[in-house]
C-alpha cells in the first residue's frame, strides 16, 4: 500500500473506513506518541484487549498501524503496536483519481439480488 501520496480506490476506502470509529480514532491518537504494547493500550483506553485487538486488525488491514510480536525478559509474548506513517489528502482531485481506479458499478450487482 502507498505510504505519502495517492491512494487507489480501494485503498481510500479501506483508509477511510477503518477511521470511521471513534476508537479506532482514539487509538490512532493513543499510539501517535509511540508504539505500545495491547495490555497497556487496552488499559490507557479502557477497553477490553479482544474488543481493542478487533479495531487493530482493521487499522492493520487498512495499513494505518503495524504490529511486531516480542519476548519481554520473563518469556512473555507481547504484541506491540505502533501509527504507520500515512498521509492522505482529500479535495475534489484526489478522490476523482481514486475514484478512476474501481470498477464499474453500473447497478447490476444490486439489480440481480
Amino acid at each position: 500500500m502507498a505510504r505519502v501520496g495517492t491512494y487507489t480506490g480501494d485503498q481510500l476506502l479501506r483508509m477511510l473506513a477503518a477511521l470511521a470509529n471513534p476508537q479506532r480514532l482514539r487509538i490512532i491518537a493513543a499510539l501517535t506518541p509511540g508504539r505500545n504494547y495491547v495490555s497497556q493500550l487496552a488499559r490507557e483506553l479502557g477497553i477490553s484487549r479482544p474488543l481493542l485487538y478487533l479495531h487493530l486488525q482493521r487499522l492493520e488491514a487498512a495499513g494505518l498501524v503495524s504490529g511486531t510480536l516480542e519476548l519481554s525478559d520473563d518469556g512473555k509474548a507481547m504484541k506491540y503496536f505502533e501509527v504507520a506513517p500515512f498521509s492522505v489528502q482529500l479535495d475534489p482531485d484526489a478522490i476523482a483519481a481514486a475514484a478512476a481506479t474501481l470498477p464499474i458499478d453500473n447497478g447490476e450487482a444490486e439489480e440481480s439480488k
